[in-house]
């Protein structure tokens, strides 16, 4: 048994990119970060481990990510949001525990509402809700605004390579998906590794995102020396332990 893989068409034309392992239930969905791919050590690590486990698995690249086709510049969270329904509409059956990474984080909690009873849980590794208005805006000087004013591009200095394009229509788009202060409407389990020494995502703003959760089944772990990526073998081990949580949990 191995990952089979394919493009998923979009109404518009676009191609989004992805690979499944066929298995047991409930199927296990990766949505990855900001500017990440289905490629990076956390997915392929779920990928290994269903694998192992015969557990039903599947990964994306969001429009402009990755393999899938598109500009990145021209994504919006409503656009990431429509990827993930998409996939698990055509691609995902029947009960769904969704695993966000950073943004993934934010579009997991967007698209959860939507799957119903179909949600089993959620995992969550250093979420980022809101943070195109709560993140990003406020680290805006008075040049950067200018630049966003002037082309209507922000070229944001980036840790992990080239600057990110960010447009004034993601940050007006990502303003209008606002979750917190909450509620936010899940109640179905979850699960969130963070980070404590995140430079991205402080450990405050996903903790706020757990105490929004309208779910009672709110685990929050804090990692003292965790970094944003949280890819290391022990963060592996421990994203891996979570989910072994909730898939052999109840509903």
């Amino acid at each position: 048994m191995g990952e089979t893989t394919g493009f998923l068409e979009r109404p518009d034309g676009a191609r989004i990119a992805w690979r499944r392992v066929d298995g047991a239930g409930p199927t296990v969905v990766w949505l990855g970060g900001f500017r990440s791919d289905m490629a990076g050590t956390k997915a392929q690590a779920l990928a290994d481990w269903a694998l192992t486990r015969g557990q039903a698995y599947v990964r994306f690249d969001y429009f402009g990510h990755g393999e899938s086709s598109g500009d990145f510049a021209e994504g919006t969270i409503t656009r990431w949001r429509g990827d993930a329904l998409a996939v698990l509409t055509e691609l995902a059956t029947g009960e769904v525990v969704l695993v966000g990474s950073s943004m993934g984080g934010w579009i997991s909690c967007l698209a959860a509402p939507a799957m119903g009873e179909r949600l089993k849980a959620l995992v969550l590794i250093a979420p980022a809700p809101d943070f195109t208005e709560k993140l990003m805006a406020p680290e805006m000087t008075a040049a950067d605004r200018a630049e966003l004013d002037a082309t209507g591009v922000w070229l944001r200095p980036s840790d992990y390579g080239d600057p990110y394009p960010i447009t004034r229509e993601l940050l007006e788009d990502g303003a209008r998906w606002s979750i917190l202060p909450g509620p936010v409407n899940v109640e179905a389990p979850v699960r969130i590794l963070q980070g404590g020494a995140d430079p991205d995502v402080p450990w405050r703003h996903a903790l706020e995102l757990a105490q929004a959760m309208r779910s009672q089944d709110v685990v929050f772990t804090l990692i003292k020396d965790g970094d944003h990526r949280l890819s290391r073998p022990q963060d592996i081990a421990r994203l891996l332990a979570a989910l072994d949580d909730v898939v052999a949990g109840p509903a």
